[in-house]
């Protein structure tokens, strides 16, 4: 009995980050309380929830699991949007600002966070500082700078981490994966990205004047470390996605889950250079418009990858706003390119593989090599449960590096992959920024000076060749939301 209580102890303590003292532990055998499948208090796991409605609600419910953890609070600034999980969870405290309910409720051991990308860090450091394990749906962050403190910060606190790309827990992925690994279509030197986003507005003005502010919301903490302006029904819900300040568009929402296999199967790490170009928007006759709070109607980006690990330098290829690389002259007419979301194309010397959205599905082009395809040998470990079960078990594991094993979309791997998308993003606003340049007869212009290719220092987080892409690595936060390390 003792070496189970210590056991128990053991874990508990890694769940809590704490050093609670052994005296202190109590537990009550499972032959005691229950039977067969009887989980007792102290093999749960307190969750808490910030961002509770919509995919909060979704997130939550999966670790939840119908009652094998505990959820002790949830924190909303809008009381609309999570009136449903507050049903969900009627024993659940409720906050609207998330640094009170750390500050205040004791007995948290981890944090899901689904709020808007512009805060997705803000909420995470401070739970990790707390010691607190987190959850954190995609994009992990909202700028390059913040995905690399985040991935820092899992390692210096000891906690269990893992980013919302569920699809990353999937057979498929693997699938994918061991096949090109195994060399299937030979070496993949190209690859081919889309998504059917965005599916909100973008590519317009910032709205003028001033709404008032529902009832139900706190405006001040929904904005959080961006910049206090006056409400307006153009940010919300959902349509923060459009504007950079809060939102990181088409690329930000899907990229993690698209470009998730083509990440795992080619072993990437940061690209060396990315090169962007972005759809037209006409106010007038003639008269193109200039929204740089926006992200555009549609893009295209082209990122470079370095040979690594005997695989050959690759390109890969993103497009989003509804244009599309060219159809595979192996796809038959009536067959389906990607699905709903998007896709991806593997492009290697000896074939092709193509998968939907969450890398669903995948198949040897022409699909109909299927038919006769041997897979090779699974070698990649398979995820037990699914994204968000995965992750309660890496808070119970006992060690980070168990964790990490355990929930495969960690910060390890998910600070990367979220830097390698946001980068994305980087050379679409660096077409934006306009500079004094002087012409032949001597007279000043303001123009574009965004470079069409842009060289990528990834491990000092820098654009070497032209310094205004610089600005776009990180953010200016409001005073009082600074992040602090």
């Amino acid at each position: 009995m003792k070496d189970k209580l210590t056991k128990s102890f053991t874990r508990r303590d890694f769940i809590k980050g704490a050093g609670a003292s052994l005296a202190l532990f109590t537990i009550v055998p499972r032959h005691v309380l229950g039977g067969v499948g009887y989980i007792p208090p102290s093999d749960k796991l307190n969750i808490a929830g910030v961002g509770v409605g919509g995919r909060g609600r979704d997130i939550l419910n999966g670790a939840y699991n119908k009652g094998a953890e505990n959820i002790v609070a949830l924190c909303d600034v809008d009381d609309l949007r999570a009136a449903d999980t507050y049903k969900d969870y009627p024993n659940a405290k409720r906050y609207r600002d998330f640094r009170k309910m750390l500050d205040e409720q004791k007995d948290i051991d981890a944090v899901m966070i689904a709020t808007p990308d512009h805060t997705h860090a803000v909420v995470a450091m401070a739970a990790m500082q707390m010691g607190k394990h987190v959850y954190v749906e995609k994009p992990l962050t909202h700028n390059i700078r913040e995905a690399r403190m985040l991935t820092e910060a899992a390692r210096r606190y000891n906690v269990a981490t893992q980013m919302g790309n569920q699809g990353n827990s999937s057979e498929d992925i693997r699938r994918i994966a061991e096949w090109i690994q195994a060399g299937v279509i030979g070496e993949v030197r190209s690859v081919q990205a889309w998504t059917n986003r965005p599916i909100w507005p973008q590519g317009k003005p910032a709205p003028k004047g001033s709404t008032k502010v529902p009832p139900t919301l706190d405006w001040d903490l929904w904005l959080g470390p961006a910049a206090m302006r006056p409400y307006s029904p153009d940010y919300l819900p959902f349509k923060w996605r459009g504007w950079w300040d809060f939102g990181t568009g088409a690329l930000g929402d899907m990229a993690c889950h698209i470009i998730d296999p083509v990440f795992m199967a080619l072993k990437l790490g940061y690209p060396t250079s990315v090169e962007a170009s972005v759809s037209s928007v006409f106010v007038d006759d003639f008269k193109m418009g200039e929204f740089p709070e926006s992200c555009p109607l549609s893009s295209i980006i082209h990122l470079e990858f370095p040979a690594r690990e005997g695989m050959p330098p690759v390109s890969l290829h993103w497009y989003d706003g509804g244009l599309m690389p060219q159809r595979p002259a192996e796809l038959n007419d009536n067959e389906p390119m990607g699905d709903w979301g998007g896709g991806v194309i593997f492009e290697g010397t000896r074939g092709k593989i193509m998968c939907g959205t969450y890398a669903r599905n995948p198949t040897l082009l022409p699909t109909s090599a299927m038919n006769y395809f041997k897979q090779p040998d699974p070698v990649i470990p398979r995820v037990q449960g699914d994204h968000q079960t995965s992750w309660v078990a890496a808070c119970k594991a006992g060690s980070r590096e168990a964790a990490n094993k355990l929930a495969s979309a960690n910060f390890d791997y998910a600070g990367p992959l979220t830097e390698t998308v946001l980068i994305g993003n980087l050379a679409l606003r660096s077409l934006n920024v306009k500079e004094m340049v002087k012409g032949t007869d001597g007279r000043e212009t303001a123009v574009y000076t965004g470079k069409k290719k842009l060289l990528w220092d990834g491990i000092n987080m820098r654009i070497t060749n032209y310094e205004p892409a610089n600005q776009f690595v990180g953010r200016e936060y409001r005073s009082g939301w600074e992040i602090k390390v």
